[in-house]
């Protein structure tokens, strides 16, 4: 069975089935909407075994005979009952992947019996409402007629019975699952900015929402603009109580949202803590009960998107305090800040990224921030490579936040030389992550890398916030030695004046077949000596 990186190999392998059939962003639906149906019928059947045996099987071909025999006794209803209890869903015995899978082998599947799985498990409880929604088992993509389609499906199925997601230890699937999300944005490029941020940018976004918070329990999470949840999750990494983290998730898009749904079950966080919701962020405050406030705020929304910028958003709470100006309608970047901005607790923190255009551009912009610069709200400025991100080559920052802080002074830090290049994008590694870390926390002046703007230093300055004005990268020139360059030129001339006296020996030898040709070279030779 598959562990580590034969796991992620025979997922990846999974791809190759649909590769041909259609673009990365439609097969990553079905790909990543299979492998998670695997896991809960996985997961159940290894429970279902459980119940019976009080230990876990070695096989699962074994557990779904057990399931299957017992299913006919009188004992099934309460072992349902338990399963129901304790899964949230139950599965009839035809149900399971290894019922499909075996079906798959004898080449007798039909895609019926997986859309009612996925129907079974989508209404067994509000938590997987609508979770299968995009993986349409009904799509000509798959191919022309239903067995065409059930045939791609079930090759598919075949692939992934190599991948033992039981067994995998630790994080292995949930990092095996993130893994796919990655390998999938960057085949599907532009389309990818709508659900995953590059590992760099995550990283650093994370490790400094987390800077300070690490010990505490029960931490909330927050992403307005959550994608597929990554960098959510990404802060489990930095926490000392990852188990006990509460996650709270916003999402336009409903596929997008279900991935996030998804990617939050195999990197097992408990139902109590998944709050996560499909809808506009902009458009509606949320949430606005109980939970209002988090201590980690981290967001990559889309760059300036258009937005309404209507009228009655300057009453709105999350906007109203910044001199009744509001984002411009052509971009919604502050808009984005300020809703996240809004829900941090007065001890957390938020890491934003946004293009570099909000450090600068003027009118409203300029004047919601200078209201934040006023306040102390604004606490760092990063500058990232270009070219890091798969929805766009232009370089972008990372803007970090804090509520109530003494002071306003503002750390500026130069990252746009800390990357390799690879294929498709600019990569940070961890050296360079770490160095970003580094410079975040010392907060001091490092030359052509980091500088601490004072208040005075940023008002003198108008409150723009380019990294340039602040962080001088610029080369000087070497010093010109002009008794050398003397030197070398008279070195020179002597060359050039010796080369020209042998040319000219060398055609005055020359012998001639006609007096026309004597005549032009000897021509030749008076206008080279004038020279």
């Amino acid at each position: 069975m598959a562990e580590g990186k034969d796991l992620l190999q025979v997922l990846w392998s999974g791809a190759d089935v649909l590769r041909g059939k259609m673009d990365a962003n439609e097969y990553k639906t079905y790909l990543l909407g299979l492998v998670f149906y695997k896991y809960l019928s996985d997961s159940y059947l290894v429970k279902a075994y459980d119940l019976l045996n009080d230990e876990t099987p070695d096989d699962l071909q074994e557990a779904q005979k057990q399931y299957e025999e017992v299913m006919e006794t009188d004992d099934a209803e309460d072992l349902l009952q338990e399963l129901k209890h304790s899964m949230h869903y139950t599965l009839d015995p035809n149900m399971t992947y290894v019922s499909m899978l075996n079906d798959a082998k004898a080449n007798t599947f039909n895609r019926e019996k997986l859309q009612a799985a996925f129907n079974r498990i989508q209404e067994s409880d509000e938590l997987f409402h609508g979770l299968f929604a995009d993986v349409d088992l009904y799509s000509n993509r798959l191919g022309t007629g239903d067995q065409k389609q059930s045939t791609t499906i079930a090759e598919v199925i075949k692939v992934l019975d190599g991948a033992d997601l039981i067994h995998a230890k630790g994080d292995v699937l949930g990092n095996a699952y993130e893994y796919l999300i990655g390998q999938f944005a960057s085949e599907t490029g532009k389309k990818a900015g709508e659900f995953y941020t590059p590992h760099g940018p995550a990283q650093i976004l994370c490790r400094i929402a987390m800077t300070g918070q690490e010990e505490k329990k029960g931490l909330q999470v927050y992403d307005p603009c959550m994608g597929s949840g990554s960098l959510m999750l990404s802060c489990r990494n930095y926490s000392k109580e990852p188990d006990y983290i509460k996650y709270y998730g916003q999402e336009l898009m409903p596929s997008t949202y279900n991935l996030a749904r998804m990617n939050m079950f195999l990197h097992g966080v408990l139902p109590e803590n998944q709050h996560l919701r499909n809808g506009d962020t902009l458009d509606a405050d949320w949430p606005t009960d109980e939970e209002t406030e988090f201590d980690v705020v981290t967001m990559n929304p889309p760059y300036s998107a258009k937005w309404s910028a209507a009228e009655g958003f300057k009453q709105d709470e999350r906007f109203m305090d910044y001199g009744g100006k509001l984002a411009p309608k052509s971009k919604a970047d502050y808009a984005f800040l300020l809703h996240g901005f809004y829900h941090l607790k007065q001890t957390g923190t938020m890491a934003i990224v946004l293009p570099h255009g909000v450090l600068f551009r003027g009118a409203a912009e300029g004047s919601i921030r200078e209201t934040l610069l006023r306040n102390g709200s604004i606490y760092a400025v990063i500058g990232l490579p270009s070219n890091m991100f798969y929805n766009t080559s232009i370089p972008t920052c990372i803007v970090v936040l804090k509520k109530h802080r003494e002071g306003r002074d503002v750390l500026f830090i130069d990252a746009s030389n800390l990357f390799e290049k690879e294929k498709k994008q600019n990569v940070m590694n961890e050296e360079h992550i770490d160095r970003v870390l580094e410079l975040y926390k010392d907060r001091k002046n490092v030359d052509k890398v980091a500088y601490l703007a004072s208040y005075e230093d940023i008002k003198a300055n108008d409150f723009n916030l380019n990294i340039p004005r602040y962080v001088d990268t610029s080369e000087e020139e070497e010093e010109i030695d002009l008794r050398a360059l003397t030197g070398s030129i008279k070195e020179t001339n002597k060359a050039i004046k010796e080369s020209n006296e042998a040319l000219l020996s060398m055609l005055g030898e020359l012998t001639f077949n006609s007096s026309e040709t004597e005549a032009a070279v000897k021509e030749f030779v008076e206008i080279f000596k004038e020279v």
